[in-house]
C-alpha cells in the first residue's frame, strides 16, 4: 500500500478557512501537518481529531511565519516525519479593522510579516524542497478578490494581500523552471467567512454586492483548493472565489 500524500496547511490550528482546507484533505487521505503560532491548544485538538479518523496522521507544527529561521525549523520537521511534502496551502492571515487615521507603521509591518512575508518564506522553502522530489508538489496560496476594490477600514490588510497574485506568479515561474511538476496558483476569496465585528446590516450589504445573493463558505475555499491539487495543467493563475463581487460594483 502507498504511503499518503503530505499536506502542510498553514494557519489551520484555529477554526478558520485552513481548518476546513485541512478537513477537505484529510477526507482524501492526506497526512497532515497543520500549522499554529499561538493557538497550541487548538492545533493539538485539531490535530488529534484527524489522526482519530484513522486514515489520516496529523501532527501540528509551530512557527511564527515572519521568522525565516522559525519556517525554515518547521519545514525541516515536516519533511523530518513524513519524508516530504506534496501540498502546501497559506491560509494563515491576519486582518485587523482599524480607521486610517489610527493606522501605525507597526500595523502594516505585522500584517506583511503575517500575510506576505510568512507567504513567501514558506513557498521559498517548502518549495524549493517540492523542486527535489521526483513528484514535485502544489502550492496554493490564499489572497483576497478586495484587492481590486478595497473597501474602507483595512488599510494596513490589503496592501498585504494584493501582493499575493504577483508572489504567486514569481513562484510559478521560479519552481516550475526547476521541476515543471511544482505548480503554484491562489484562491482570492470573498465574503466566505465574515469577521465576527461585521454587524447584520453590513453582512446584508456584503450579500447585496455578491451575483449569487448570498455569502459562501470556508467549504467553497476547500473546494478551489482542490482544484488546483487535482488539476495538473493549472499554474500561475489567481482564481477569485467571492460570488461575482470582483465584478459586480452594485453600487458599493
Amino acid at each position: 500500500m502507498s504511503e499518503p500524500k503530505v499536506a502542510l496547511v498553514t494557519g489551520s490550528g484555529k477554526p478558520r478557512i485552513g481548518s476546513h482546507v485541512a478537513a477537505a484533505l484529510a477526507a482524501r487521505g492526506y497526512a497532515l501537518a497543520i500549522h499554529y503560532h499561538t493557538s497550541a491548544l487548538e492545533a493539538d485538538e485539531r490535530a488529534a481529531a484527524f489522526s482519530a479518523l484513522g486514515s489520516t496522521a496529523a501532527v501540528p507544527v509551530q512557527a511564527d511565519l515572519g521568522d525565516e529561521v522559525a519556517v525554515k525549523q518547521m519545514v525541516r520537521a515536516v519533511l523530518d516525519r513524513f519524508g516530504r511534502v506534496d501540498v502546501l496551502v497559506n491560509c494563515a492571515a491576519i486582518w485587523n479593522r482599524k480607521r486610517l487615521e489610527d493606522v501605525t507603521a507597526a500595523d502594516v509591518r505585522a500584517h506583511l510579516d503575517a500575510n506576505l512575508l510568512g507567504t513567501f518564506l514558506t513557498c521559498q522553502h517548502v518549495g524549493l524542497a517540492m523542486a527535489e522530489q521526483p513528484s514535485g508538489g502544489c502550492i496554493v496560496n490564499v489572497g483576497d478578490w478586495a484587492d481590486v476594490r478595497p473597501y474602507r477600514d483595512y488599510a494596513a490588510y490589503f496592501p498585504s494581500k494584493a501582493a499575493i497574485p504577483g508572489l504567486t506568479r514569481v513562484f510559478a515561474v521560479e519552481l516550475g523552471t526547476r521541476n515543471p511538476k511544482v505548480r503554484v496558483n491562489a484562491v482570492l476569496p470573498g465574503p466566505v467567512l465574515l469577521p465576527p465585528e461585521v454587524g447584520e446590516v453590513e453582512k446584508q450589504q456584503v450579500i447585496a454586492g455578491t451575483l449569487v445573493n448570498r455569502e459562501g463558505s470556508p467549504a467553497h475555499v476547500a473546494l478551489a483548493v482542490l482544484h488546483f491539487i487535482e488539476n495538473d495543467f493549472v499554474t500561475g493563475t489567481c482564481l477569485p472565489v467571492d460570488g461575482g463581487r470582483s465584478v459586480f460594483a452594485n453600487g458599493l
